[in-house]
């Protein structure tokens, strides 16, 4: 089941009653479109969830709903066509948006965003009914601004993950924070070396899938054919060309493409790889002067070689990579004041240069 917003664009005064609403067995395909009017308010609707209440024998959908004020409304609903009249679901005296709920035993989680101060806090019920959550944590927040939380229980052993998705000082960068108790308020943000947020994603859901389900999923739509080269001193930093420069920014960044690579067997030493653009084909990073340039494939012997790169464990961490120039052995690629070049590095260089030029191959 697939819920998603009718936005009728992006004016959040316009009046938008309804729910898109798709079917899916496999996720490999989506059948049944149709829209589902949840309410006759004159407000906007945004921002479903869904979860079941075992209690009603119902699932409850739970959306943000500016009516008089911002709060989350609920419908209730046995099969996604219909569903009961619109309440209240969560209004704690401010404005509230992007609820996120997990039943988990005999508590109903709820994770939202408190619109008085901008914080992510977690509410909880012992019934999961409309109106009858408590806040039992601080608020949250990484960057300057986030909204819209993500609850996760960890698929390998215990603990919680909790996303936030962040729009200030970069919009659609998602940060993490971890706990092995969602009973308590102990909330540790992980260092964004420990993750790799979505790609070009914002306001995400996050469910759980089985193996034949993944299985399913990379056969009908397949595996990413392109790579990411994340930074370790720097881990919201991606390699990407910028008028021709190879360099590192923080990402989200416009266009998001630049920083797609097809790591393909190198050009001069197929045991190498060479890092041809998604964005400009048949353009790859070489070295000119010791400095990293996108440039066209010119065909030419020296050309290949400059394209082309060992890949060796990490100088500064064995489980990321490092990348060795094919024709200077003994230069290694890394940033410098955020652009890229090939330097003279080994095990005794020292340690922030070492790690200026370590990597980690990602999607």
């Amino acid at each position: 089941m697939v819920l998603a917003t009718d936005l009728r664009g992006t004016n959040f005064g316009q009046n938008s009653q309804y729910l898109h609403v798709w079917d899916s067995t496999n996720l490999t395909s989506f059948t049944g479109y149709r829209r589902i009017r949840m309410h006759t308010l004159n407000a906007h609707t945004w921002a479903p969830t869904a979860f079941w209440d075992a209690s009603r024998g119902q699932y409850g959908i739970v959306y943000s709903c500016n009516s008089g004020g911002d709060v989350l409304m609920v419908n209730y609903t046995t099969d996604f066509v219909n569903v009961t009249a619109q309440q209240v679901f969560f209004s704690p005296g401010f404005g509230v948006l992007d609820g996120d709920i997990v039943v988990d035993g005999g508590t109903t989680h709820l994770y939202y965003k408190n619109l008085a101060n901008g914080l992510l806090y977690g509410a909880r019920s012992s019934t999961g009914a409309p109106n009858s959550f408590t806040t039992y944590t601080g608020g949250l927040r990484m960057g300057n601004a986030i909204e819209a939380p993500l609850l996760v229980k960890n698929n390998e052993g215990s603990g919680w993950r909790l996303w936030g998705d962040s729009f200030s000082p970069v919009n659609a960068d998602y940060y993490i924070w971890s706990t092995p108790n969602i009973g308590g308020n102990s909330w540790t943000p992980l260092n964004q070396r420990d993750y790799t947020p979505p790609l070009n994603a914002k306001h995400g859901s996050i469910v759980g899938i089985t193996d034949a389900e993944y299985n399913g999923l990379v056969s009908r739509w397949g595996n990413p054919n392109w790579v990411r080269l994340k930074s370790s001193n720097l881990p919201d930093y991606f390699v990407r060309h910028a008028n021709s420069v190879g360099r590192i920014d923080p990402y989200p960044f416009d266009p998001y493409q630049d920083q797609l690579w097809r790591m393909v067997p190198g050009l001069a030493d197929s045991a190498g790889v060479s890092f041809e653009s998604v964005n400009r084909p048949g353009n790859f990073l070489r070295h000119f002067n010791y400095a990293i340039r996108l440039e066209a494939n010119n065909g030419t012997a020296t050309f290949r070689a400059d394209a082309t790169f060992y890949r060796t464990a990490g100088l500064a961490d064995a489980a990321w990579t490092s990348l060795r120039s094919y024709n200077f052995p003994d230069r290694y690629l890394r940033h410098a004041n955020y652009l890229l070049r090939i330097d003279p590095l080994s095990a005794s260089s020292s340690a922030s240069d070492r790690q200026d030029a370590t990597f980690r191959i990602t999607p």
